[in-house]
């Protein structure tokens, strides 16, 4: 039995989050094993709830489960908030809380989508990499932070089991796919980038069957767009992990298309890369294929079931190659399907 903590979160959370569940229950009928999903407020609909945007109750629930399924979390009926209140300030205590020190962000092109990306087919067709970001240190948690009317500061810092633990997952993912990492930093100018690189080749003499080379971010920023064919496995800070994997976002048509996994030593919590999108939040418009994604990361990081996350990311694969298309990755003119519809499909070829 695996035990799910689903917290939809706010905006189009709901709706992308039910079609996750949906491939959940067709998974565990199909392959006959149990899985108790159960369901808890997060961000602006718990401060609603609760008046406050993280309870207790939830973080103990995701303390005690196999893996949680998050949807989005914020918008503008909270942006007012005070900054420590304000559904994001939840999003990073949680990820604090359940120490998930690493987010791992695939950025897979799909043969279906390639007129969708802004891109040339040319660039973009066999696009196949995975960032790792590190996620619980660097410049949105170092101190001191803050401002007043004249200065506003933050500090980036790095302690070396921070760096050495984001490494060794990289490395042991490229040993599993390419064999390449590249380490992504600004060591031409921070020193805290500089010990970030040492740290990272020092790590490396403990895997010698990788290729490690380095990359500063404003290059990579431009390489994943002119050609990203090139990466296998990255790994960076938290703050350039950040851009980056959004910019890499662009390069599969939508960050609707993209999922994502947050680990730790003893949790995982699963979720798609884009925001809430409270312009089109109960308008059926929202594209669910980043949250089914990111729970086939889920069978394969945390249960340890990669031949069912490949089954999932063939149904994703089929329906897509079927010509349906939610409106984020249609093209102009092009009849777009709602988000149930495209979960429907993708829960039939799963049933076939």
């Amino acid at each position: 039995m695996y035990k799910i903590v689903s917290i939809p979160g706010d905006g189009i959370g709901p709706e992308v989050v039910a079609g996750a569940v949906a491939v959940l229950k067709q998974l565990s009928t199909k392959h006959g094993f149990e899985i108790v999903i159960e369901e808890h407020p997060f961000g602006g609909a718990s401060y609603d709830l609760h008046g406050e945007m993280l309870t207790e109750k939830t973080l103990e629930a995701c303390k005690q489960c196999d893996a949680v399924l998050l949807g989005a979390v914020g918008g503008p009926k909270w942006e007012k908030l005070p900054h420590e209140h304000k559904p994001e300030a939840a999003l990073l205590n949680i990820r604090k809380e359940l120490e998930l020190f690493a987010n791992l962000r695939p950025a897979k092109v799909y043969d279906a989508l390639l007129e969708a990306s802004s891109l040339k087919a040319e660039v973009i067709r066999g696009t196949d990499f995975l960032v790792f970001r590190e996620l619980t240190g660097g410049i949105y948690f170092g101190q001191p932070r803050g401002y007043d009317d004249n200065r506003g500061w933050n500090t980036m810092v790095y302690d070396r089991y921070e760096v050495e633990r984001i490494a060794r997952l990289a490395f042991e993912a490229a040993q599993k796919r390419d064999k390449k990492v590249i380490s992504i930093d600004k060591a031409n100018v921070l020193e805290v980038s500089q010990f970030w690189r040492n740290v990272v080749h020092e790590v490396h003499k403990d895997y010698p069957d990788v290729e490690l080379s380095d990359m500063y971010v404003d290059n990579a920023a431009m390489q994943i767009v002119r050609n990203p064919k090139q990466f296998d496995v990255i790994v960076t800070s938290n703050l350039f992990g950040d851009i980056l994997s959004d910019i890499a976002g662009m390069i599969t048509g939508s960050l609707g298309m993209l999922p994502s996994a947050s680990i730790g030593k003893h949790h995982a919590l699963y979720e798609p890369i884009h925001g809430s999108a409270p312009d089109i939040a109960g308008q059926g418009k929202a594209n669910p294929i980043a949250t089914i994604a990111s729970v086939a990361m889920m069978f394969e990081y945390s249960f340890c079931m990669p031949d069912i996350a490949t089954e999932i990311y063939q149904a994703i694969e089929a329906t897509l190659a079927s010509g349906l298309r939610t409106a984020d990755i249609a093209n102009p003119g092009e009849l777009s399907v709602s988000t149930t519809e495209m979960t429907e499909a993708i829960v039939r070829h799963l049933g076939a």
